[in-house]
C-alpha cells in the first residue's frame, strides 16, 4: 500500500533466460542473471566434437568418454581445481561424458556401489540437460591436491585397473582396438 502511494512500481522478477519483467534495458537484465546462470561450467566444444567423431568412427562409448576423462585429468593438471585421487579425477570425466549426452551405461551390479551406480544412473539419463557445477562442489574440488592427475599417479591407478581385469578380457580389449583403427586407417585411405 505505502509503495503505491510513494509512486514506486513493483520489484522486478527474474524470468526464463534471465530477463526481468517490467521495463529494464537489455544492458540491465545482464547484470540482473541469477549467479549459477553465469558461471555454468560445461565441457569444452572441442572435447564434445572429439567423442562424437569417435562414435562416428565406431568406436565404444567408453572411448568416447575418454576424451572428456583427458579433459579433467588437464583441469587438474592446469590447477582449474584438485581431485583427492586419479579415481576421482576419472568419475568426473565420466559423469561430464553421460551429461554430455555420451550413450556410457551405468556400471553394473557388483562393479560398484550402489551409490556411484544410482550417480552415474541420474546422469546418464540427464544426457543433455546439464546446469553446470555448484559454487559450493567448485570451492571444494579447488581445495583438493592437483597431484592425483600427474603421470605417475594416472600410471599407478592403470596399472591397479588392468590387474583387476582377467588375461582374456584385456586382450579381447586389445583386439578390439586394433579392429577399429584397422577400419579407420581403410577409410583414410579412401
Amino acid at each position: 500500500m505505502v509503495r503505491q502511494q510513494q509512486g514506486l512500481s513493483r520489484p522486478k522478477r527474474l524470468m526464463a533466460g534471465g530477463l526481468t519483467s517490467g521495463t529494464a534495458s537489455p544492458r540491465e537484465s545482464l547484470t540482473k542473471l541469477p549467479r549459477r546462470a553465469k558461471e555454468t561450467k560445461m565441457p569444452e566444444k572441442s572435447t564434445v566434437e572429439k567423442a562424437q567423431e569417435d562414435l562416428r568412427e565406431g568406436k565404444s562409448p567408453s572411448t568416447a568418454a575418454g576424451e572428456f576423462v583427458h579433459e579433467e585429468i588437464e583441469h587438474v593438471r592446469e590447477g582449474k581445481h584438485g581431485a583427492r585421487s586419479p579415481q576421482q579425477a576419472i568419475a568426473i570425466g565420466l559423469s561430464k561424458a553421460r551429461r554430455a549426452g555420451i550413450p556410457l551405461k551405468p556400471p553394473r551390479r557388483g562393479s560398484a556401489s550402489s551409490s556411484t551406480r544410482k550417480r552415474a544412473a541420474r546422469d546418464y539419463r540427464r544426457g543433455r540437460t546439464s546446469s553446470g557445477r555448484k559454487p559450493s562442489r567448485r570451492r571444494s574440488l579447488r581445495r583438493e591436491p592437483h597431484s592425483s592427475a600427474s603421470q605417475s599417479a594416472l600410471s599407478r591407478q592403470g596399472h591397479r585397473a588392468a590387474g583387476r581385469r582377467s588375461r582374456a578380457n584385456r586382450s579381447a580389449a586389445a583386439r578390439r582396438g586394433a579392429s577399429t583403427r584397422r577400419a579407420h586407417r581403410a577409410r583414410r585411405r579412401r
